[in-house]
């Protein structure tokens, strides 16, 4: 099996392209085949090379690898100008100053459904013979057999009057020249399947198996956008997602094993086939990835999660507030908004002072606790818990009642790692500095 992902470098890769890169790799690591990578970069004012270096990173941090060097279909135009003459040479392609107009009227002559037919004549563009007889058929693995009639097919140009090849017939040259065996992307494609039917047919070449996979849609149902959230594999990145649970969460969208949700990258290889993806398009929802990526970080040694949350907060010592976060954090991204105050000191929230510090009897309480914290003879959670709790029981209140007022003071906000954690990884020193500043002279 051999297999490509043939991205064209127009902007970043969208989530539905990582999903086609990933499917072709799970195809050809699974199966013990090889999987190419070819930029079709042919469109010149938009495939710029930061572009191509945004799908290499993208890929790379998907942690999908490619066999041998990619391949610039742009660096291809000789084989194709090869392919094309021979083609001509062989009548089987044909020059025609043919133009859109001209079709029109063919068109308007013989009905809408008959397939343009050019007459040979000397320059213009290259059109190639569509044929008569029996119809293209396309057996894909996914939809089944599709069927185009050849007298409803245009003969298709293949190539622009100053001898430059148009898409399909530089992809079908270029799947041939790498032995690809199996393409598999996404049913945007299905319509250019039979003008590189045709280009196989005139080589005399047998076509590759093909695969078509489903759009992606938000939860809405409607198609993939960025009004849905994120929209591509850098903006996932951004967002704190590991590429574990990406890498999962996309073979998911379209393809199944059983009841199973969470399956590691070994599992998908074994497990997955082009023949159990749906023919439905699949809903991608941000929430159910938050989720399922919640797991993954749940199941990451401290040490590990801490070194993830270094890369990508750029910051350093983070494994005593990784391990007190983990539970609470569903992102990456997730963790500085929860934690950031252990180092850079209590957020400017007022309305959480002024529904937690300002109201009657509060000041008493955080004057108690800091006592207690302050003569605990140690200083680690449980100790911190016990200083706390009793505070709580001596003024008869409920824990929240303690807890709430120290966590604003240390935080600056309501929302922390757990109370006792969050004051131990402080320290003595900076958890009783905090709360001053908050009693005040």
């Amino acid at each position: 099996m051999r297999l490509r992902f043939a991205p064209s470098p127009t902007g970043a890769l969208h989530i539905g392209g990582a999903r086609t890169a990933l499917y072709n790799w799970l195809l050809a690591r699974g199966g013990g085949g090889e999987l190419l990578l070819r930029i079709e970069d042919t469109d010149r004012e938009r495939s710029t090379p930061e572009n191509v270096e945004q799908i290499f990173d993208a890929l790379r941090w998907l942690g999908l690898d490619w066999d041998g060097d990619p391949v610039f279909q742009s660096r291809r135009a000789p084989r194709h100008a090869e392919v094309l003459a021979r083609l001509l040479d062989s009548g089987r392609a044909y020059h025609s100053n043919a133009t859109a107009q001209d079709v029109r009227a063919f068109k308007d002559r013989h009905g809408s459904d008959k397939g343009f037919r050019g007459e040979p004549e000397p320059g213009g563009a290259v059109r190639l013979h569509a044929g008569e007889g029996e119809p293209l058929r396309v057996a894909d693995v996914i939809r089944g057999e599709t069927v185009f009639a050849r007298e409803h097919m245009d003969d298709p140009v293949i190539a622009r009057a100053d001898g430059s090849v148009l898409y399909n017939f530089a992809v079908a040259v270029d799947d041939l020249d790498a032995g690809i065996t199996h393409v598999v992307r996404g049913e945007d494609h299905l319509s250019n399947t039979p003008k590189q039917l045709l280009v196989f047919e005139a080589l005399g070449a047998q076509a590759p198996v093909y695969a078509h996979l489903p759009l992606l849609h938000g939860p809405d149902g409607k198609k993939l956008s960025k009004r849905h959230g994120a929209a591509s594999v850098q903006e996932l990145r951004d967002a704190g997602y590991l590429p574990e649970a990406v890498r999962n969460y996309l073979a998911l969208l379209g393809w199944g094993h059983g009841d199973d949700t969470k399956l590691s990258t070994d599992e998908l290889q074994r497990l997955f086939r082009l023949e159990d993806v749906s023919r439905n398009p699949a809903r991608f929802d941000e929430q159910k990835l938050r989720w399922l990526n919640g797991l993954y970080v749940r199941e990451l040694s401290p040490r590990e999660l801490a070194a993830r949350l270094e890369e990508f907060t750029g910051r350093a010592n983070l494994l005593e507030a990784a391990r007190i976060s983990q539970e609470k954090i569903q992102t990456l991204a997730d963790f500085w908004p929860l934690s950031g105050f252990l180092f850079d000191g209590p957020r400017d929230d007022p309305q959480a002072r002024e529904r937690v510090l300002e109201r009657n009897g509060a000041h008493d309480v955080l004057a108690q606790a800091r006592e207690a914290l302050a003569a605990a003879e140690g200083f680690d959670p449980d100790a911190v818990e016990a200083a706390l709790r009793a505070v709580v029981e001596a003024r008869g209140v409920k824990p929240k009642d303690v807890f709430q007022p120290v966590r604003v003071a240390i935080a600056g906000t309501t929302v922390s790692p757990g109370i006792f954690e969050s004051v131990a990884t402080l320290g003595r020193a900076e958890t009783l500095r905090r709360i001053d500043a908050v009693l005040g002279p």
